[in-house]
């Protein structure tokens, strides 16, 4: 297989752009209204100090980029990343406010992050990073104006103290201004786990429509944590082949299977996959992305598949865990190759769905059960996979394009509907 050096890296806002650009082709939208819900409403980038656990101050840059807000509060997560930057907050915060449209509940798009490495942080520095953060955060954040969630190496114990930083600030404790909470502190039942369902989900669907049956499917998993890891789970629950599973430096792969449970307990016990335990190869994440396998999975970053390796793609399936992993280059080529693509803004949606019912439960003081949760996950799922689907197999258009015109469609038609003041 071949293991070609990482591309230059893409400019994420230019692909999302674009992306809408070719959408908005087969839309009959205002070219008003269409400028208007394609500008970001605020961009906040902020410079803060840390004390480090050493007694040195060290400044780092955050980001918050609030989309639109036209169908509900500002929604989207906050990644701890040292490649975070102004562009790729920005098209991360557009494709949630699409995403959020596709499975029609009533947010808008946001996202955030800081530029770090988490990993070099001891817990306490990652506290006052966090706290420092969420205090510069503060005039643009509240529960009915813009809740953050988990993303990129942060996770409910990182909502967990900016729930409390914001409720101190406020004076009385306020738990739907976060999502991805912990369970005892207003968090939600299946919470952890509804971004790698919904991606399970949607592969299913997928395998449906090819007339594939999911049990011994044989599946690929790029990314191993929130998104991956837990699909990975799923599948092979389900009766699928997990043929290969991987992190940031790399993976491992067995043609026969993985033991999933046991390849994720190697990689949280040892902070990384050890081939020699788990009787299996070791392999690249350029290798993974070209495996021949039934279902792709990439779950980890943006533009991992472009131009230069789409036609190397051997899936029949692609279901995108991550936001944005390929770039329109790439679409092209997976679509002649007749590759089942199953879009970022339908695929991952379900995290931002079990955030809407955490958001509903803190706001009406409720805790539903998790066979609720996942019964009302599922059919919003389901639908929303069913409306692209129809809108794809009618207009004869691949299934990204379907989904951002059912997503920007929807956007627009609030916007006309509230109108422009005065």
């Amino acid at each position: 297989m071949s293991n070609p050096a990482a591309p230059a890296r893409l400019n994420p806002a230019a692909m999302a752009r674009q992306q809408v650009a070719l959408a908005s082709q087969h839309l009959d939208i205002d070219p008003g209204v269409m400028q208007k819900i394609t500008a970001t409403k605020r961009e906040l980038t902020v410079h803060f100090p840390v004390r480090m656990d050493d007694g040195s101050l060290r400044m780092f840059t955050g980001y918050r980029v609030q989309h639109n807000d036209t169908r509900g509060p500002f929604k989207g997560g906050i990644r701890y990343h040292p490649d975070t930057e102004i562009d790729e907050v920005r098209a991360l915060a557009m494709w949630m406010t699409w995403k959020a449209a596709v499975v029609n509940i009533p947010f808008g798009g946001a996202k955030g992050g800081v530029q770090c490495n988490p990993k070099e942080m001891s817990p306490r520095e990652l506290e006052r990073l966090t706290r420092r953060f969420t205090w510069e955060l503060l005039p643009v954040l509240g529960p009915e104006r813009d809740i953050p969630a988990p993303d990129v190496y942060t996770n409910p114990q990182v909502m967990a103290w900016i729930m409390d930083t914001y409720s101190i600030m406020h004076g009385h404790t306020v738990p739907g201004v976060v999502t991805g909470k912990p369970l005892e502190l207003g968090g939600s039942l299946g919470r952890f786990e509804a971004t790698g369902r919904g991606v399970f989900i949607t592969a299913c669907e997928a395998a449906k429509v090819l007339g594939m049956n999911i049990e011994g499917a044989r599946v690929a998993v790029q990314g191993s944590g929130n998104v991956g890891g837990v699909a990975a789970r799923f599948f092979a629950r389900a009766g699928a082949k997990v043929v290969a599973i991987s992190d940031s430096h790399g993976g491992v792969f067995n043609a026969k299977g993985l033991d999933v449970e046991r390849v994720l307990s190697c990689k949280n016990q040892y902070q990384c996959f050890i081939s020699d335990r788990l009787e299996a190869s070791d392999i690249t994440n350029g290798e993974l992305l070209e495996l021949d396998c039934d279902i792709l999975v990439p779950a980890a970053l943006e533009c991992v598949i472009t131009g230069a390796n789409a036609g190397k793609v051997r899936a029949r399936i692609i279901v995108e865990g991550a936001n944005g992993p390929t770039t329109p280059e790439a679409d092209e080529v997976l679509h002649d190759n007749r590759v089942f693509m199953v879009p970022d803004i339908l695929a991952n949606a379900g995290g931002v769905t079990v955030s809407y019912f955490e958001w509903v439960q803190n706001l009406q003081n409720l805790l539903w059960n998790e066979e609720e949760i996942d019964r009302r996950l599922s059919e919003i799922m389901r639908k929303a996979f069913n409306e692209v689907l129809a809108i794809s197999q009618q207009k004869n258009l691949p299934m990204r394009i379907a989904a951002l015109m059912l997503g920007i469609e929807r956007v627009a038609k609030a916007q006309e509907l509230r109108g422009v003041y005065p």
